[in-house]
């Protein structure tokens, strides 16, 4: 006679931790968020989404980190360890934050291939963002992907590539790194200084002059 399962009965992933859920462990659900993260993440942070300790997100992040660069990767299971070759990637320990970036030894490889001709026209996707860059400055990635509603990192590597704007500053709330236009936006656009930017409210809707506010998927632009 078989026995009765109840259907309520909490599965074993259920039981488990969220950060354990994942095939591959902890390892593998630190770096998804890692890689979606649009700013740098405390480990207390990612202890508290994961539901696990801070200790074990620490120690998972040191063995990606020695991993990415071709040190040695450690195989929980089988409590083995193994040397891996350099990632195109590295992770970034900085003020106590973990972030995903490009590695420095293929920082030229990455800017030839984002810049290309630094004549080309921007895309569409980029020309947004400059834009948001460019009236909301300084302003962080987390922002940026708000207005946008998708994330951007991707196309703020490009800019930054590019030229066109740079690191500067911190967000007093968030301690992330704040964005803006650099020289170089304002020499290709025939610009003395941004006060020369286009005011943009003769373009808006009539609503949005009259409640210029950030909201998501939405570009409130200043006048400045």
């Amino acid at each position: 006679m078989s026995q009765r399962t109840d259907e309520n009965e909490p599965s074993q992933s259920d039981e488990l931790p969220l950060g354990l859920q994942a095939p591959g462990g902890l390892a593998t659900a630190v770096e998804a968020v890692l890689i979606v993260a649009a700013e740098p993440q405390t480990a207390t942070h990612l202890a508290h989404i994961l539901e696990v300790s801070v200790d074990e997100v620490e120690q998972v992040l040191l063995q990606l980190q020695q991993e990415y660069a071709g040190n040695v990767q450690f195989d929980e299971q089988e409590q083995t360890a193994h040397i891996t070759r350099p990632r195109g990637f590295a992770l970034r320990h900085q003020d106590n934050t973990w972030q995903l970036v490009n590695s420095a030894a293929t920082q030229d490889i990455v800017a030839a291939f984002i810049s290309g001709d630094r004549t080309a026209k921007l895309s569409a996707a980029a020309s947004e963002t400059l834009a948001i860059i460019a009236y909301q400055q300084p302003i962080t990635r987390a922002k940026i992907a708000a207005i946008r509603g998708v994330n951007a990192d991707g196309v703020v590597r490009s800019l930054l590539v590019r030229g066109l704007i740079e690191e500067q500053g911190m967000d007093e709330q968030s301690h992330a790194a704040t964005l803006v236009t650099t020289n170089e936006f304002l020499e290709r656009l025939g610009l003395h200084s941004l006060d020369d930017l286009p005011a943009l409210a003769p373009f808006l809707p009539q609503s949005a002059q009259e409640e210029p506010k950030m909201e998501q998927g939405t570009l409130a632009l200043s006048n400045a």
